[in-house]
């Protein structure tokens, strides 16, 4: 169908003027979060999580944009894959999906912690629910500290710990996580 369109750029020149416009599509995805914020969004709750986004399985070779993917472990899933991760900052909303603030992605070998650490760790006066990755007891005591700014996660095992201990401490530990996971406030 060439000879009906003969002015038509080819294809890796259309990808090469996309690519180029990515700034761009930053700003503009950036002014559509601000503009359609929702009334009921709680700007000081905050929910984090992250998908993987697989390009290939992490038993062939990569193939596709291989400048931006590599290889990861996607622990819910049990998988080792090629690819990136998509990180979502989300306001929190009452009985409705959460409403993104902000929106990352990254090869698939980022932690989450690191990507809060060096994007979302500025945040003043927030509360923020994670799961369990964000487990760093040191780094958001500090933040509690100097921003304000609570992280909330689900309880997560000792090593070691005495049967005893964990016996006791079950209950307790088990609705809390449970209040966090479904982000109730405390």
């Amino acid at each position: 169908m060439l000879d009906w369109f003969p002015k038509l750029g080819s294809y890796a020149g259309f990808s090469q003027r996309l690519n180029q416009l990515s700034e761009a599509f930053r700003s503009f995805s950036a002014s559509l979060l601000e503009e359609f914020l929702h009334t009921d969004c709680y700007e000081n709750q905050s929910l984090l999580d992250s998908m993987p986004i697989i390009t290939c399985s992490g038993k062939r070779n990569a193939k596709v944009a291989k400048e931006l993917t590599d290889k990861g472990y996607c622990s819910t899933k049990s998988l080792y894959y090629y690819g990136v991760k998509l990180h979502t900052l989300a306001f929190r909303r009452v009985g409705r999906i959460p409403f993104p603030e902000e929106i990352q992605i990254t090869p698939a070998s980022v932690n989450d912690l690191t990507v809060f650490k060096e994007s979302w760790s500025e945040k003043t006066n927030r509360n923020f629910f994670g799961d369990k990755i964000y487990n760093n007891l040191d780094f958001f005591t500090e933040l509690e500290q100097e921003k304000k700014s609570v992280m909330m996660i689900p309880i997560k095992g000792v090593k070691g710990q005495y049967q005893e201990i964990k016996k006791i401490d079950k209950a307790a530990n088990d609705l809390f996580s449970t209040a966090v996971s479904r982000v109730i406030p405390i």
